[in-house]
C-alpha cells in the first residue's frame, strides 16, 4: 500500500516557470482550524466496524467529512479551503487514523492528490480540482503497479494509456484519481476522472489481512484517452524532493493514530477485566509510551524542518531525518500492537472488543514500501555523518 519507491536515477531538476515548493503550498494553517470534530470521529468510529464486517467503502465516513468542510480543508482560502498544512495537517490525519485507519487512509490520498496539484498544476487545474472536491469528487493518487505499468503514449490519434495500476485504494469511489504513469521524457501525472477508464475495476485482487474499508483492487487503463488538460505539471514532477520521501509523514501520522487506536482498546479491555493496575501492564505500556511519543515528536520535527527547508536546498538531511521517523514510528506501532496483544491475550481479542481488528487494520498499513531502505538510510546517515558534528542529525 501507498507510494512505489522513486526510480534510482535522480528526478528531473528545477526549471523556470514550474511552480516552487513553497509558493505552490500555504505554511500556515488556518489558525482557526480546530482539527476532527467529535461527531465527525464518532461517525467514523461507529461505521469502521461494519464496513470491515462487509467489505463496503465507509461512504458515511466522507459524508461526514464533507459535511465538516475537510475534502476541501487543505485548499487554499481564496479556493474555499482553510489552507490547513503543516503540523495541523499531520494532527488531523492522526485524529482521523485513531477513529478509522481506512478512512485515513483514502483521506490521505486525497490530500496528497491535492497537494500535488496544487504545486505543479496551473491555476485553471486547481481551480477545477477545487470545484469538484467542493462538491464531493474524492481524489486519491494510484502510484503501485505490477509489470511494465501504466504507460502514457503519444500518436498521432492523441495520448492514450496502456497498462493499470494496483492497490488502487478507493477504487470505484475515488472519482479524481492522479495517476503517475511514464512517458516518453520522464514520469507523468495524469488526472484521469473516473467514466475514462475503458477496462472493468477488479476487486477479486483485494483480500487483505486487515483494511479491508479501503477497497482497493487492479485497474487496467489500456485505450484510455488523455487530454492535454488531464497532465499535472511537468515530467519527473511526481518523484521531486523533498517532497516526495517527504510526503511520508502524512502516512506516519495515520498509522500513529492506528497505534492509538490499538491503545486505547487494549486499554478498555484491561479495564473491563480489572487489570489495567497490574504492574506489568504498567510497565508493558509505559515503553509503548515512550515510543509512540517519540515517533511522534520526530515526525513533527521532520515536518518542521521540511517547511523551513529554503528552495534548492539540498535535501538530502531532511530526507534522513523523515527516515528516521518513518523507522521509529514502524517501530513503536509494532510495539503497540504486540504489547496490546500479549496484555488482552485471546479474551481480548473476541467480540465485542474491537481490538483484533484494530490490530489488523494496523499491521496491514505499516507494510508501506521499502522500509528496509528507510531503516538502511538511517544507518548510513549516522555513520557516515562528519566527525565536527555533535549529532548526525543537526541541522545546517
Amino acid at each position: 500500500m501507498g507510494h512505489s519507491p522513486p526510480p534510482a536515477a535522480s528526478p528531473t531538476p528545477y526549471r523556470a516557470g514550474v511552480t516552487d515548493r513553497t509558493s505552490g503550498a500555504p505554511q500556515r494553517p488556518d489558525a482557526a482550524f480546530a482539527g476532527l470534530p467529535a461527531a465527525v470521529a464518532a461517525a467514523l468510529e461507529g461505521e469502521a466496524a461494519a464496513r470491515d464486517a462487509d467489505g463496503a467503502f465507509p461512504a458515511a465516513s466522507f459524508q461526514a467529512l464533507q459535511g465538516a468542510g475537510l475534502l476541501t480543508a487543505p485548499l487554499p482560502a481564496s479556493l474555499g479551503g482553510r489552507d490547513v498544512g503543516g503540523e495541523a495537517l499531520l494532527r488531523l490525519l492522526r485524529q482521523i487514523g485513531r477513529a478509522s485507519l481506512a478512512v485515513g487512509r483514502v483521506y490521505e490520498g486525497h490530500v496528497n492528490a491535492l497537494g500535488l496539484i496544487q504545486r505543479y498544476g496551473t491555476p485553471a487545474q486547481l481551480a477545477r480540482a477545487a470545484r469538484d472536491a467542493h462538491a464531493g469528487e474524492l481524489f486519491g493518487v494510484w502510484n503501485t503497479e505490477d509489470g511494465p505499468g501504466l504507460r502514457l503514449v503519444r500518436a498521432a490519434e492523441g495520448l492514450t494509456l496502456t497498462g493499470g495500476k494496483t492497490f488502487a485504494s478507493g477504487l470505484g469511489h475515488v472519482t479524481r484519481p492522479l495517476l503517475p504513469a511514464e512517458a516518453e521524457g520522464g514520469r507523468v501525472m495524469v488526472l484521469l476522472p473516473t467514466g475514462r477508464e475503458p477496462g472493468t475495476p477488479d476487486h477479486a485482487f483485494w483480500q487483505p489481512l486487515g483494511m479491508r474499508a479501503t477497497v482497493s483492487g487492479r485497474v487496467d487503463y489500456t485505450g484510455a484517452q488523455v487530454r492535454e488538460e488531464d497532465l499535472i505539471g511537468q515530467p519527473g514532477d511526481y518523484y521531486r524532493q523533498p517532497e516526495f520521501g517527504g510526503g511520508a509523514l502524512r502516512f506516519l501520522a495515520v498509522q500513529l493514530g492506528g497505534a492509538d487506536a490499538v491503545v486505547a482498546s487494549a486499554r478498555a479491555v484491561l479495564r473491563g477485566l480489572g487489570r489495567a493496575g497490574d504492574d506489568v501492564q504498567r510497565l508493558r505500556f509505559a515503553e509503548v509510551a515512550v515510543r509512540l511519543e517519540a515517533a511522534w515528536q520526530l515526525t513533527r520535527e521532520a515536518q518542521r524542518r521540511m517547511d523551513a527547508l529554503p528552495d534548492g536546498a539540498d535535501p538530502a538531511p531532511l530526507l534522513a531525518y523523515v527516515a528516521l521517523a518513518r523507522t521509529a514510528t514502524e517501530d513503536a506501532c509494532l510495539l503497540a500492537a504486540e504489547a496490546a496483544e500479549r496484555a488482552v491475550g485471546a479474551r481480548g481479542l473476541l467480540a465485542p472488543w474491537p481490538t483484533e481488528r484494530l490490530l489488523r487494520d494496523l499491521r496491514m498499513y505499516l507494510r508501506q514500501p521499502a522500509p528496509d531502505a528507510a531503516r538502511l538510510a538511517v544507518g548510513a546517515w549516522l555513520l557516515d555523518a562528519p566527525e565536527d558534528r555533535n549529532s548526525p542529525w543537526e541541522e545546517g
